[in-house]
């Protein structure tokens, strides 16, 4: 039955986000958020789905959590 439990344990739970290394991406989503008048950490840039999640981006107007798709679309900006 313990087994069980922890098979079941293991099956639920959450897959975590990837940060992203490549250097490629980091310029191309630093190259959108220049556009956006926004700035990000490299380290707060993770892969999400397909797309990137980035946490804590500094812009004009305030602090926000923005997606992306995989093509670089902002799919979701939320302020915090």
């Amino acid at each position: 039955m313990k087994k069980l439990a922890v098979v079941l344990a293991l099956v639920a739970a959450p897959a975590f986000a990837d940060e992203v290394t490549d250097p490629a991406v980091i310029e191309q989503i630093n190259t959108l958020l220049s556009g956006m008048q926004c700035e990000v950490d490299p380290s707060n840039i993770e892969t999400d789905d397909g797309g990137y999640e980035l946490d804590d981006v500094f812009c004009a107007d305030g602090q926000y959590d923005i997606d992306l798709d995989a093509e670089m679309n902002v799919t979701e900006k939320r302020k915090e």
